[in-house]
């Protein structure tokens, strides 16, 4: 067993975990936006929507979020809060609108941290 790429495998799955960690919006701030109208995006697909979703969330599947911007977020300095399963194509989205443009793009991260951040879902 070579213990030094173990170490190495383990040391980059940590700093993975703590880059994924830092790019995410502290709870306190997103409640905030969230009273001042921020949109919430839930960025999985339709059929995951489908299953259960957070209250208001208007669900853009990641897939369609590039032809979808101009038609459903207008606005580029609105805030948006987006959110996925597991927080992965929340963060893929955020770099893509903020090239596109968007000035107020937020990772709540996964369903779970963003449920417990907005509170309750629908549709379960």
């Amino acid at each position: 067993m070579d213990w030094s790429m173990i170490w190495i495998v383990g040391g980059l799955l940590a700093v993975m975990v703590i880059w994924k960690r830092l790019t995410l919006i502290p709870p306190g701030t997103a409640r905030n936006y969230l009273r001042g109208g921020a949109l919430l995006v839930d960025v999985r697909s339709a059929e995951e929507f489908g299953g259960g979703h957070l209250p208001n969330a208007a669900n853009l599947p990641l897939e369609e979020l590039q032809d979808s911007m101009p038609r459903h977020l207008p606005d580029k300095a609105r805030v948006l809060l987006l959110h996925c399963l597991s927080g992965t194509r929340s963060g893929i989205a955020r770099r893509q609108l903020k090239s596109a443009g968007y000035r107020n793009v937020f990772n709540l991260g996964s369903y779970q941290r963003a449920s417990r951040i907005v509170g309750g879902s629908q549709g379960q």
